[in-house]
């Protein structure tokens, strides 16, 4: 089951989407399983789920024949206010760390312990929406596909036996990054949270339907160009190990969203770099997820 968030008629709803993605049920009629007068978003639509909940819509989608097509519809941002920043990784696959060895002031070694740090999301843009850079500020942006968890269950010190309790789901952002930015401040927030910097989407694939321990293909293709090509189970510190270090001591609360690392074929890892440029058409897929499609507009 997928959990979407889309436009029809001039109106912005919630919805879910059966696996093979032919039927777009819309939010307002689950009611009778969800109190849908109390949800207004998709983070109180997580919040608001039990695990019973998810066996009831996926029975009601098959039944119903009240259902919209996806080419109907244009699929938005499934979160498009985080309740609060993004949880982030940096350097999470080897070789994206033997990539970006020669970057000032970003050592070349693998890390022993994860590299976190935050990245805002208010909002996030969605499907064919443009990134826009202004290249009055930024003349060095880059992207990075990356598998993004969502959590479901308020949790605390998570021991490793009890992560896949905690997680809801997945989805796709792509964490463009202006690299020049990064450097000028010595830190990575700032060059990560620029306005229409965080894509996500096409939509939230609800966990039952990945096997687990996630192995997911992980790609990125820019003008048709394959750039980055990997595997989730490649990650240095997989689900587990980042779910249970991030809970030590820090609460993690349903709709928080855990960025888990790039792979290699970033643009700043070609020599010489290959950053984005206006008019690029920037594809990002994940396996069993989608395909998050946005085009640079450079202003």
């Amino acid at each position: 089951m997928y959990f979407l968030r889309f436009k029809y008629q001039d109106a912005v709803s919630l919805g879910v989407m059966d696996i093979d993605k032919s039927k777009v049920v819309v939010l307002e009629n689950l009611e009778g399983i969800l109190e849908v007068d109390n949800i207004k978003d998709m983070n109180d639509l997580i919040k608001s789920l039990k695990e019973d909940d998810i066996e009831k819509i996926t029975l009601f989608i098959d039944q119903t024949t009240d259902y919209l097509q996806i080419d109907d519809v244009k699929v938005l941002s499934p979160i498009e206010h985080s309740f609060r920043n993004l949880f982030c990784l940096g350097k999470n696959y080897v070789d994206h760390v033997h990539e970006v060895k020669s970057m000032p002031n970003v050592k070349g070694d693998i890390p022993e312990y994860p590299i976190y740090f935050s990245k805002t999301c208010y909002p996030s843009i969605g499907p064919d929406d443009s990134i826009v850079i202004d290249e009055n500020l930024t003349k060095s942006v880059d992207y990075e596909v990356e598998l993004a968890l969502i959590i479901g269950k308020e949790g605390k010190n998570i021991a490793k036996e009890d992560i896949v309790d905690h997680i809801f789901g997945y989805t796709i952002v792509n964490d463009i990054s202006a690299r020049d930015l990064q450097m000028r401040h010595g830190q990575w927030h700032r060059g990560k949270s620029l306005d229409t910097f965080t894509p996500m989407g096409p939509y939230i694939i609800h966990k039952s339907q990945v096997p687990y321990p996630v192995d997911l293909d992980i790609k990125c293709w820019v003008n048709d160009e394959l750039r980055q090509d990997s595997k989730t189970s490649k990650m240095i510190f997989d689900i587990d190990y980042i779910i249970s270090d991030l809970s030590r001591s820090t609460t993690l609360y349903p709709g928080d969203i855990i960025l888990t690392g790039t792979p290699a074929g970033v643009g700043m890892g070609f020599d010489p770099p290959k950053m984005l440029k206006n008019g690029d058409i920037v594809k990002c897929e994940v396996e069993k997820i989608g395909v998050l499609t946005n085009k640079v507009k450079c202003l």
